[in-house]
């Protein structure tokens, strides 16, 4: 273990010898602990590190100069979309992309490693529950989606097949988030299909440059966004235990997504038969200031402008159909070849710049007293997943419906979006629609029919509470052979038990 002496003139070198200020009263164990936090970090990338974000953090706000007249949509041939295609080429699709499942050449990797700070809980996101019927998590979901497109893939083509799961965590979620795997018994996946791997945390900084102390012996630390996947995926030999699996194609995806499909045997499909080697399921914006980046081109290269760059009037420019110019919404949900994955990790990472959040970083002050700021203080250097696109070579884009696949988890219930109530209402709104277009009915406390609205109302709950567990449909499929021409009353929580009983009795 490096020396206190070592430590202190590399922190020198880096200017942050501020960093052990208070050594001198710490005890042996305290004073271990600081040194072997210090110890990993380089003095030049230290340095660096705090230039860029006190520089980064001095650039005004708002949208960079010129980037308007550079900005383009992304051009027709390199977008596909689930509800535009006719069925036949939707079929084509979902055809190519079980057919790589049965193969075993897919595997999903969740990005799991953020804090569940803004929605208000201690422990990881993917623990939390919505409040649906069956109580379950949206790890437990996820888990059950993977069981069931590994299940319809190997009917399809006579075989077992695997899609291994590759999970993302950080120092803050890996240890509860193992626990709760094997608590859950893996949720009935094999352990060795589930590989749970962390990414590196960066110090937060002040905006004059300076490593945050979060306690006399601590520093604060912060995960390096979900664009630490590429160096994670390098510390942990993450790509070479996917070659030795045989895995080609990788659906990376983030936790809070209640609705996300795991390996969507459609968008792995489209991106493989149009010989992609990147591509991003993208949502329309559903107004033109609403908050999340834009999939387009600049100086024609893919990449994923934040709406923060975006002009209100850029924002609003339409298409000659009427719609928005820039609607493109990403919802950081991508495919990737392992090649390309492999390119990334080799030779583009150290292109990728970081990003800057500015958040308020609990600090010790020149007393050693531990401050909670009111406002932002501090700033924390992300790089964000969706970085490396303009490094691919076949970029494409796949639009589908957010009603069917996108209602993050962001906020907690307070909110007025994003928030476990909107989760929960968009997940059993979908059932509610898939229950209905497979010929079921649901009746009112009298007997009478409920009305059978194309969706539920935007802020509303659907008229009847139908929870489908994904062991059962993936995405609406196979539904018929249990509630066509059958008559439910409100709650129907269709499991596999429950669908067996049902496919046993007459209608």
């Amino acid at each position: 273990m490096a020396s206190e002496r070592d430590v202190r003139a590399r922190l020198q070198r880096a200017g942050q010898e501020h960093l052990l200020r208070f050594w001198a009263e710490l005890a042996p164990e305290p004073r271990a602990a600081l040194l072997a936090e210090l110890a990993p970090l380089e003095p030049d990338a230290l340095r660096e590190h705090c230039r860029r974000a006190a520089e980064a953090c001095a650039r005004p706000p708002g949208p960079p100069p010129g980037l308007a007249a550079r900005l383009r949509p992304l051009p027709p041939e390199r977008l596909g979309s689930a509800s535009r295609s006719d069925p036949k080429t939707r079929g084509r699709w979902e055809e190519e992309g079980f057919r790589q499942i049965a193969l075993n050449k897919v595997a999903v990797l969740l990005l799991a490693g953020g804090q569940g700070t803004r929605l208000g809980v201690t422990y990881p996101k993917g623990m939390y529950r919505v409040g649906l019927p069956s109580r379950k998590t949206l790890y437990q979901l996820q888990a059950e989606r993977i069981r069931r497109v590994e299940q319809l893939a190997g009917e399809r083509h006579g075989t077992r097949c695997t899609v291994p799961w590759y999970v993302m965590t950080s120092e803050f979620t890996l240890g509860p988030t193992a626990e709760f795997f094997r608590e859950h018994n893996f949720f009935h996946l094999d352990p060795a299909n589930v590989v749970m791997f962390e990414q590196r945390l960066l110090p937060a900084v002040t905006f004059d440059g300076k490593v945050i102390l979060e306690r006399k012996d601590k520093v604060a630390m912060a995960p390096d966004g979900n664009g630490g996947l590429y160096c994670a995926l390098e510390d942990h030999k993450i790509l070479e235990d996917m070659e030795r699996r045989g895995v080609e194609f990788v659906h990376v995806y983030c936790v809070d997504n209640i609705l996300v499909r795991l390996a969507d045997p459609v968008f792995i499909g489209f991106c493989v038969l149009q010989g992609a080697d990147c591509g991003a399921k993208v949502v329309e914006k559903a107004y033109p200031e609403e908050p999340v980046g834009v999939v387009c081109q600049v100086d024609g290269v893919p990449q994923v402008v934040e709406y923060s760059e975006i002009s209100p009037e850029t924002a609003q420019l339409r298409a000659s159909d009427g719609g928005l110019l820039y609607n493109a919404g990403n919802i950081c949900n991508h495919f990737f070849t392992r090649g390309f994955l492999q390119a990334v990790t080799r030779k583009f990472e150290p292109l990728l710049k970081p990003h800057v959040a500015v958040k308020k970083v609990p600090y010790v002050d020149e007393e050693g007293n531990l401050v909670k700021p009111l406002k932002p203080n501090g700033i924390k250097m992300e790089k964000f997943v969706f970085d490396v696109f303009p490094f691919a070579e076949n970029f494409v884009a796949f639009e589908v419906l957010r009603e069917e696949e996108f209602s993050p988890l962001k906020n907690a219930d307070l909110a007025d979006r994003d928030s476990p109530c909107t989760a929960r209402r968009a997940l059993l709104a979908q059932h509610y629609r898939w229950a209905l277009r497979a010929g079921a009915h649901f009746l009112d406390a009298h007997g009478a029919w409920l009305p059978e609205l194309p969706c539920s109302p935007p802020n509303g709950d659907p008229p009847a509470i139908c929870e489908i567990s994904p062991l059962v449909s993936y995405s609406g499929e196979g539904l018929e052979a249990y509630l066509q021409g059958r008559e439910f009353q409100s709650p129907l929580i269709l499991d596999e038990d429950q669908a067996r009983g049902l496919q046993q009795q007459e209608p």
